[in-house]
């Protein structure tokens, strides 16, 4: 295997946050692009999900669900519970998340085989244009038809739609990642990746707080126009525009064409590198470590809830936002100043600062304002270790097996996200919350012991 090759460019000053910050990275015409096709693409992917929900409430479950059915039955066999209308929106609506996450869990490595095979130009256009056009097949699922499990065809045939917008995002996200450092020189690498994690976040908050006054303007306003179904114009115009701002990027790359390449062998190739190159190694389990707390996090965040009285179980979103806010903070500070720092000692501060978090969170419980402050600081925290593991993994990764790296990635990320979402529940349920807090501070600290930071870097 190759040595590493790190991204090249101009040299930059880094005395000068002008240069080195945000600003100095947004002044690159190409990357701009990309970030910009990185906006539409997320906020698509976020009002995705949005309408998929908005669709089931408005088309499928307009009234009381019936006490018996096939529907009724099936629930039944997984002891689960459709009493009310909101138990049947709940229900639908996950099989639209398990639609989209399976193949986000088994698809990455495969796909970033093909990234680094094609242009990765044109792979993410590709990808988000095909995303595109499967969403204006959204308004014939509305369509009178065939019934399964008592419910119409095009419930079914939304599970199919999302399944493949989801194997279109396996293709685009480790093309995406593979791209930055072929646009950005390596001194402006964690900026770039600053503002991608910042804007991820500010997409995520966006698409799900606004997506649905969104949606519904959109349907009203243009119906008042004589123009019927108008909330099916917003996915296919942000994917579109996503699209068309990465199709403008220049970027040269030389295609490999592997025609009689064992693909196999290239996943092969991709794990070899985690073998051969601690740092990615490294890095790797610092991004599964964190996807991991957080996922816990989502879970936990109810039982936080539930013990403050002025929010309650239901608002547990309210926690969740906060973390995202001081994720998008820490994500701008580390953009401005984070390279006058060794990288080893930011993931273990950040590491330290969500170890600290936790432990607060269980000795504050039943505060609003200590509760959300150490939230958005544990959002802080997880922004000092995410972004320097990422922008390591871009530097030391051969430029020929980045995407297959990330394609490994986005697995393991995924199923980070995954597990915790089924055990934190039971864990809490049979040891209470404080335990747990008091667990997953003690893994966050001891990955923080890890790095050594004491040491010279």
């Amino acid at each position: 295997m190759r040595e590493p090759q790190r991204s090249v460019g101009p040299p930059i000053d880094l005395q000068n946050p002008l240069r080195a910050g945000l600003q100095g990275v947004l002044a690159l015409p190409e990357f701009r692009k990309l970030w910009l096709g990185q906006v539409f693409s997320q906020l698509a992917d976020k009002f995705y999900i949005v309408l998929m929900v908005f669709l089931i409430a408005q088309y499928w479950v307009t009234a009381t669900p019936p006490a018996g059915g096939a529907l009724a039955e099936a629930a039944g066999a997984f002891r689960l519970s459709i009493d009310s209308r909101a138990q049947l929106i709940t229900l639908l609506a996950t099989g639209i998340y398990v639609a989209n996450t399976i193949p986000a869990m088994v698809l990455g490595l495969l796909a970033g085989v093909w990234a680094d095979r094609w242009p990765k130009r044109e792979v993410m256009v590709a990808s988000n244009a095909i995303r595109a056009g499967l969403a204006l097949l959204t308004p014939l699922c509305l369509l009178d038809g065939p019934h399964w499990l008592g419910l119409s065809w095009g419930y079914w045939a939304l599970l199919v739609i999302t399944f493949l917008e989801s194997v279109l995002t396996q293709f685009f996200a480790p093309a995406e990642q593979a791209a930055i450092p072929m646009l950005v020189p390596g001194q402006q690498l964690l900026a770039a990746n600053s503002l991608y994690q910042a804007t991820s976040m500010g997409a995520t908050i966006v698409g799900f707080a606004l997506g649905d006054p969104i949606l519904r303007l959109l349907r009203h306003g243009l119906a008042g126009l004589g123009i019927a179904n108008g909330e099916f114009a917003l996915l296919p115009l942000c994917y579109g525009l996503a699209a068309l701002c990465i199709a403008w990027i220049r970027l040269e790359e030389v295609p490999q064409r592997h025609a009689d390449a064992n693909v196999w062998r290239e996943m092969a190739d991709g794990l070899q590198v985690l073998r051969q190159q601690p740092s990615v190694r490294s890095a790797l389990l610092q991004l599964v470590l964190l996807y991991s707390l957080l996922a816990a996090l989502y879970v936990l965040a109810i039982s936080l809830a539930s013990a403050i009285s002025s929010l309650g179980p239901t608002q547990f979103g309210s926690l969740l936002a906060m973390s995202g806010v001081g994720l998008a903070l820490g994500a701008l500070a580390v953009a401005q100043v984070g390279h006058r720092f060794n990288r080893r000692r930011l993931a273990s501060a950040g590491l330290g600062t969500i170890a600290w978090s936790l432990v607060l969170l269980g000795q504050l419980r039943g505060q609003l304002v200590g509760t959300l402050g150490l939230c958005a600081v544990l959002g802080v925290g997880a922004a000092l270790l995410a972004i320097p593991a990422q922008t390591t993994i871009q530097e030391d990764t051969p430029e020929a097996l980045r995407g297959k790296v990330f394609g490994l990635q986005n697995n393991l990320i995924n199923i980070a996200l995954s597990l915790p979402l089924v055990l934190a529940g039971t864990v809490v349920s049979r040891y209470g919350l404080l335990p747990v807090l008091w667990a997953l501070a003690a893994l966050a600290l001891a990955a923080a012991l890890l790095e050594r930071p004491w040491k010279r870097c």
